[in-house]
């Protein structure tokens, strides 16, 4: 079984299902029918060719789970700065 290509019309229309419906690269590859890591590649190599740039929906989906994202990363930074804190300040006379 050999690899499957693509043609750029359907790569494009997944990214299209991520940005503009709000699609999760894994629900998108899902209902396509192809590997999730190839969306989120698809979404990668498009993200900065125009009429392919997240609008609308999808725009704010994604934006919500980048913020999301950087704000469970940085919770667990100022935990871990928290426990050191104590750490050290045990260790002092």
């Amino acid at each position: 079984m050999g690899r499957r290509k693509f043609t750029r019309e359907f790569k494009v229309s997944a990214v299209r299902l991520v940005h503009e419906q709000g699609y999760s690269p894994a629900q998108a590859a899902r209902s396509l029918g192809v590997d999730a890591a190839s969306v989120r590649g698809w979404v990668k190599k498009f993200a900065d060719e125009a009429g392919v740039k997240p609008t609308g929906e999808g725009a704010l989906a994604a934006e919500l789970r980048r913020l999301r994202h950087e704000n469970a990363q940085l919770r667990m930074e100022r935990d871990i700065l928290k426990k050191a804190t104590a750490f050290f300040a045990k260790d002092q006379p």
